[in-house]
């Protein structure tokens, strides 16, 4: 009887904390809102993150709202089918005011965490730290079907699932270009903030993968969906 009792005010105790909690906490903090690309990457945001991963029609909705409010501009193509289906890609264009050397097909879930990667991290730590607006993001793309490090046998890569983008340099409005390979390791501005660039990138993605993690990865950065805060 007496944890009955207990059980129930735990409950009732739930249930009248819950309102204030859903009108109080800014969104970033709170689970029961809905994700936007402007919310900052604490661990509530990254939860929310990998629920779309599992959601695609909420995902895309996200994704749409992000859209509306000029953040990125995406198509949605039809599915791919073959040996590495895309049942539901999308295709982006542009991050608003930054412009891409090429479209390329993505996951929702790779879309939405790429968007706030650019809003959240790449723009600001452009003009912050460079003194020019970012233009554009210069990339060796998302979707291929194939094996990891392009071997013969293996698990399949995450480019087969669109799940991950290679970034290969960025450009400034100045007309600056800031090369993965050539600045990467340059005691210069471009070096440390491309190296403060990849550093926040792990905020949004499941695993980022730099040049100091392999030979393979000297002239991009490996952004990708897959784990959870893999940082190298």
């Amino acid at each position: 009887m007496k944890g009955g009792i207990v059980f129930a005010a735990v409950i009732l105790l739930i249930l009248a904390v819950v309102p204030w909690l859903e009108k109080n906490l800014p969104p970033q903090w709170n689970p029961f809102t809905p994700l936007q690309v402007t919310d900052a990457p604490t661990l509530v945001t990254r939860y929310k993150l990998k629920k779309l991963d599992r959601d695609p029609a909420a995902c895309l909705t996200v994704l749409k709202i992000a859209q509306q409010q000029g953040y990125l501009r995406f198509t949605q193509p039809t599915p791919v089918s073959g040996t590495c289906p895309l049942p539901a890609p999308v295709r982006v264009e542009n991050f608003g005011d930054v412009r891409l050397n090429s479209s390329f097909l993505a996951s929702c879930p790779l879309a939405l965490s790429t968007t706030m990667f650019v809003v959240q991290s790449a723009k600001p730590l452009a003009e912050a730290e460079l003194a020019s607006p970012l233009a554009r993001i210069d990339h060796l793309g998302s979707y291929a079907c194939r094996n990891i490090y392009h071997r013969a046998e293996g698990r399949l890569s995450e480019h087969a699932t669109a799940d991950a983008l290679d970034i290969a340099g960025f450009r400034l409005k100045n007309g600056e270009q800031i090369n993965v390979l050539k600045e990467w390791s340059r005691q210069q501005p471009q070096g440390h903030w491309l190296q403060q660039v990849f550093r926040q990138s792990c905020r949004y993605y499941g695993n980022s993968l730099g040049p100091e993690y392999n030979s393979a990865h000297a002239n991009h950065f490996h952004l990708g969906m897959r784990g959870f805060g893999v940082c190298r």
